[in-house]
């Protein structure tokens, strides 16, 4: 499992070590991705367990990479996802550069948002 975050408000991947299983709180920073945007997840503690159980990591995009890969959807694709779904994408990219993920396997990136939500925020 992975979780991706924008690069303001890494919470998960400041914690990883994934073994510790404590929260912290933190203060709200601008991104584009407004619903990766939560100073403090009721859940942390099940998501770190998760993570940690799964082998599995927290990554992180800035919004430069979140706006680069939204529009790559958009040229490639012919979709328009929420910044939250394009934040995956360079989560999945950043895994292949590790060899966390094989260039040949496959590998479901979701998006549950429409990049219209976004227009007045993309200015």
């Amino acid at each position: 499992m992975v979780a991706v975050q924008a690069r303001a408000v890494h919470r998960l991947s400041r914690l990883s070590g994934l073994a510790r299983y404590f929260q912290i709180s933190g203060s709200i920073a601008h991104t584009v991705a407004t619903g990766l945007r939560v100073p403090k997840s009721f859940a942390d503690a099940l998501i770190l367990k998760d993570l940690y159980e799964s082998h599995g990591q927290a990554i992180t995009a800035s919004d430069a990479e979140i706006l680069a890969a939204q529009a790559e959807f958009g040229r490639t694709e012919g979709l328009f996802p929420a910044p939250e779904g394009a934040a995956t994408l360079v989560a999945a990219r950043k895994l292949v550069e590790q060899k966390w993920i094989r260039p040949d396997e496959r590998v479901v990136l979701f998006n549950t948002g429409s990049g219209l939500k976004y227009l007045d925020d993309m200015n």
